[in-house]
Order: C-alpha cells, then structure tokens, then sequence
C-alpha cells in the first residue's frame, strides 16, 4: 500500500481538485480499483474528464522503488518532526541552567536525527528521479508507437516537428510537473499533518490560529491556477512550431540557399523566438506581482495585469497578517499565565514555519500539476487515438500468385474532403507474371494506385483483391513483405549501407544481396557494398557517399532481395541504363511475380505487357503499346507531345 499512499493519492487528490468537487475524491479512488479500457498493446486508455488518473498505470510497474521512496519520506519526515522538540526540550535545559548529561543527550539526539533528515531526503530525492525517469521512457516508448500506428493522413495533418516537440518537450515537462510534484506533495503532505499534530498536542488554541492562514492561501494559489494553465498551454504551441520551423529550414536548405532565403528564414526564427519570450516575460510579471502581494500589505499590479480584483488579495494579505499577529498575542498571554513554557513556545514556532512552507508548497505543486493538465491531455489524446483505417485480417498463406484486380475503386485522399477524388470508379488487373504500366499525365492518379496498394490510404468505395482475396484481410506484415514498392527518389535512412539494406523485420543474407546487385548489373554499388558494408558513414547518412543512380539500385536490391511476389516501381528506374531497367523487370516476372510500373513518360511503357493509361482518375485506354499507338488516341498524343517537346 505505500507505492499506493506515495504516488496515487496525491494525484487522486489534485484530480478531483481540478474538477473543483472534492466530494468526487471517493468516486475516483474506487474508480481507480476498476479495471478502466485498455487500447493497443493493452495500454491503458485516459478518460477526457480525468487526464491526471490516466497517468496512473503508467506509475504502477515502479511500485518497488515508490514503496522505498515512501519509506525515506517518513524517515526524513520523522527525524524533521523530531528537531523541533529537541530544540526546545535543549531551550529550557539551557534557561535553567543545566548543561549536564541530559543536555548533552539532548544535543547527540539533535545531531543524529538533523543527519538522518539529510540522508533519507537525499534517498527520497534518488527514488523520486529514478522513477521519473522510468516514468518518462514508458510514456516516450508508447507515445513513439503510437505515433507509428498511425495512417499517413495522420502525418500531413500534423507535420513532424509538432509531434517531435510533443514526444520530447511535452512528455518532459509532464513527468516533471507531475511526478515530481507528486513527489513533494506526498512529502508536504505528511510532513504537514505530523508537525500540526504536534502543534495541537503543544497548544490548541495557536494550533487552531495558524491553520486559520490555510484557506487563504489556497485561496490565493487557486486564483493563479486558471493563468499558469494558459501560459503552458500557449509554451506548448509555441514550442511546437518553433520546432516545425526548425524541421523546415533545415530540412529543406537546398531550397533555403537556392531562392537566397536565410535571411527570411532568420527572421521567422526570431519572430517565433519573441513570442516565446513574450509568453515567458507575461508568466514572469504575473508570478512576481503574486509574490509581491504576499509581502506587502497594500499591492497595486500593474495596469497590464489586471487578472483580479486587488482589493481581494488585500483581504487575504491582511488575514494573513492577522492570524500571525493573534497568535503571537495569544502565546503572551498563555506564557505570562505560566500554562506554556518558553520552551514549548520555541518548540511551537519552530513547528509553525516548516508547516506554513509545506503547505505553501502543497498549493503551489497542486496548481502548477493543474496548469499542466492540458499538456497531459494533449499526450494522451495521441497515446490514445487508433488509426483511421481498416483493421488488418489473418491471411498469411504459403503461396500466392501475384494477381491483384481494382473493381470500380473510387479514392479520395482525406485533405481533399470527398470533392475531389484522386481515383473515380477505377477496375483495372495486374496479371501475375507479367508486367504492367501505368501511364499518364502527372496528376492522373498513378501514384494514388500504388498507395492503395501499400495500404497507405483506404479507398471509399470498390474493392482491391490481391488473389481474389480483399487487400484488407491480409496480414500487414504478410502484405509487407509480398507487395513491395520503390519511389524514383528513395529514402535513405541514417547508418551503415548493411543498416539500409536489411532494414525491416526480415533478415537477409548478403550472399543474396550480391547475386541481386549482379543480376540487376548494379555493378558501382556492389563495389561500395563489398567495401563499406558494415562500416558507418563519416556523417551518419548512407545517402552521402551514393549518387542519385545508386540510391536507385539499393532501393531496387533491398526491395529484390526479399523476393515479392508484387513490384511496385514508380519511375524507380529512371537514372538506370536500359540494360538494367530490363534486368529489374525481368527479375521479377521471370519467377512469376507481378510487376506494375509507374511510368509518367509513354516511353518507359514499351517493355510492358500492358499499357494502362488513366487520365483525371479514370482508365481511359489500355492494351498493348503498340496497339494504344495504333488507335492514335490519348496515349499515342502524350507520347509524340512529350517526343515534340524533347526535339
């Protein structure tokens, strides 16, 4: 029960202090005792109306190291309370005049238990970090994962440098705010209750005329909750597109440097880097100017803030200063009647200001948690959101021809809301060990084709077979493997070549890698293969040391190497020599698989079983090349206009 009392009740606590009910804080502890819906992988998914108590079972695996920071925390909490008394009980020696063996006593007590409070608070600071470590690599995992799950739509409506902020600079300042400050509450809290405690047993009547402050200070703190929110709420989208900026500048420098634009560029940094300070310098007066009105008795903000009525603060200022000042009236009197000793005054005092920081502390740890709950929802919004797609099926069959069939596919991309469809009432086959192109204009709805194929987007109606069998009920990592595609401008990814050319859940073997490398004649590559396959690149990136031809070749090997029964190439050839380009052609078809080649210029389709030409997302002709140049119609016009051009 302790890795129970350490982490989840005080964020139980400042859950239902969010909802503003506390009556609702036996509600969410037996809510906590039911099992709540789990999504992918079984990670626990977050109710909207309680961000924080989502945040709980990603605690739970560090019960063993929060039951040890539990344990320091009464340690050091104990030997905290403990110096108080000692002080006073040395006082009152001391005032009498006694500095014999009790006093001595005394003072080796006070020693031991003032160096016991600094050990255990050290261990109770390690178990804090430790855990909010753990804490945050569990949250960055399955954010990360979650982020992968998704559609691509997902990616063009939400650019990288977004989700790079939200999984590095928001999940951070997540674990901080509330772990930690689950930390410091649960420490507060106990230190707080032990050390009134001890107050009233001292004096009820001070003890009942210092928690008179209490209210006014949660007051006051819960005033400052709904701005603190605000200001991270606009940190947090500020921080999202400076990054984005970030990502765009300098991913996209060849552009940057070539239209002369680093100094438009350094001034767009600069203004995102303003606002970001202006947020930051409007968080900062405001905090000062709340600090101000707990020191002086009369504040005046300034007139660029005016988030509350001044005369408010006044009264809780000055309620303030009247729980003091009755107190210190009261203790006159009760020692004057000889009912308190000066000791046990001492003793009072010394209990009443670490109990006035705890609390203090307890209200500030609980706003600052309270401002940070739209960070927490904004992560579990992501944590928790399922692809927008079909869910795969549970065919992974042994053999598989090839063959795959579009009937009256009609396809949209989601950016374009239905009015524009990429793809209008599509039916079209791709035999199996044949090779089939695909021709026209840019814009006509080729590479839409070869997406549907990938499963990278969901078509609204029709169907694609793959064998006769819906493209949908397949395995994703069957149809990975099987149905493979290589752009004309692959990507490389950072690395050694071997981390490119084996990426993926299939390990290859590069006696195989070479036999392809020789057949598709892909001779410079296997040269720098054979070289530096294991070796990293001086920068990190294997695209660094290949021309544009070779980026091509080991596109095409990592894609052949595994043997698909379905090639997807689109313009992927095109910095190859012909010899070549028929090779990769014939790599495939020539075991029987299915080849569907992406050619925007009519001349790459004459090596083709088939010629399909689509225009505005409709097949408009198909047949062989040279009977689509017999029937003198679209194709036959873009090939002599691109041929016109060319001359």
């Amino acid at each position: 029960m302790s890795w129970f009392i350490l982490c989840v009740l005080p964020l139980l606590l400042l859950d239902a202090l969010f909802t503003r009910t506390l009556w609702r804080l036996p509600l969410a502890l037996a809510r906590l005792f039911r099992e709540a819906p789990s999504g992918r992988d079984g990670e626990p998914r977050l109710n909207p109306d309680r961000p924080l108590a989502g945040l709980l079972r990603y605690v739970r695996p560090d019960y063993l190291i929060l039951s040890a920071g539990f344990g320091f925390i009464v340690l050091s909490v104990t030997c905290d309370a403990s110096m108080p008394p000692l002080q006073g009980a040395a006082t009152d020696l001391l005032r009498r005049g006694r500095t014999d063996s009790d006093f001595r006593s005394t003072m080796g007590w006070l020693a031991a238990v003032s160096a016991g409070s600094c050990v255990f608070s050290g261990l109770r600071s390690a178990c804090a970090k430790i855990s909010h470590a753990r804490l945050n690599k569990r949250l960055k995992v399955a954010l990360f994962r979650s982020f992968l799950a998704q559609e691509v739509h997902f990616f063009h409506e939400n650019d990288s440098g977004s989700l790079s902020s939200r999984l590095h600079a928001d999940v951070d300042r997540m674990g901080l705010t509330v772990a930690l400050n689950a930390n410091a509450v649960t420490r507060s809290s106990l230190k707080a209750v032990l050390m009134l405690a001890a107050m009233w047993r001292l004096s009820c009547p001070l003890a009942a005329l210092a928690c008179v402050e209490i209210p006014l200070m949660a007051a006051l703190q819960r005033r400052q909750v709904g701005y603190e929110k605000e200001c991270k709420e606009q940190t947090q989208d500020a921080m999202a597109r400076l990054q984005k900026l970030c990502h765009q500048s300098l991913g996209g420098i060849r552009i940057v440097r070539s239209f002369g634009g680093q100094r438009d560029e350094v001034q767009r940094f600069r203004g995102e880097l303003e606002r970001l300070r202006d947020i930051g310098t409007r968080a900062a007066r405001r905090k000062a100017v709340l600090v101000i009105l707990r020191k002086v008795r009369h504040p005046r903000p300034p007139a660029a803030f005016p988030p509350s009525p001044p005369s408010n603060l006044r009264i809780f200022q000055l309620g303030g200063l009247c729980a003091k000042t009755a107190t210190l009236l009261a203790a006159r009197r009760l020692v004057a009647d000889g009912r308190l000793s000066v000791g046990t005054l001492l003793t009072f005092l010394l209990f009443r200001k670490p109990v006035s920081h705890c609390l203090k502390e307890i209200f500030v740890c609980c706003g600052d948690t309270l401002a940070t709950v739209g960070v927490v929802s904004k992560v579990f919004s992501y944590l928790d959101r399922s692809p927008r797609r079909r869910p795969e099926g549970d065919l992974a069959p042994d053999e598989l021809r090839g063959s795959v069939e579009f009937r009256n596919v009609t396809f949209a991309y989601p950016s374009a809301g239905g009015d524009k469809p990429a793809l209008k009432d599509v039916s079209l086959v791709l035999e199996a060990g044949k090779v089939t192109a695909l021709v026209g204009p840019s814009g006509s709805g080729k590479t839409s084709c070869v997406a549907l194929l990938k499963r990278l987007y969901e078509h609204q109606r029709g169907d694609i077979l793959l064998d006769g069998r819906p493209l949908h009920s397949y395995q994703n990592a069957y149809l990975q493997r099987q149905v493979v595609s290589v752009s004309q401008n692959p990507v490389l990814l950072r690395g050694s070549l071997r981390y490119n050319v084996e990426y993926g859940p299939e390990a290859l073997d590069f006696r195989r890698v070479r036999e392809v490398a020789l057949r598709i004649e892909a001779y410079d590559l296997l040269a720098k293969l054979e070289a530096d396959y294991d070796a990293d690149t001086e920068r990190g990136a294997a695209s660094v040391c290949l021309s544009e031809g070779e980026k091509q070749s080991l596109a095409l090997v990592r894609a052949l190497a595994r043997r698909p029964r379905v090639l997807l190439l689109d313009e992927a050839t095109s910095q190859m020599d012909v010899h070549a380009q028929h090779a990769v052609l014939e790599e495939v078809a020539g075991r029987g698989g299915t080849v569907l080649l992406v050619a925007h210029r009519p001349g790459g389709a004459e090596r083709a079983h088939r010629v399909i030409f689509l225009e505005d997302g409709v097949v408009t002709e198909e047949g062989t090349h040279e009977e689509l140049m017999a029937r003198r119609g679209r194709y036959h016009a873009l090939r002599e206009t691109l041929q016109h051009q060319s001359s």
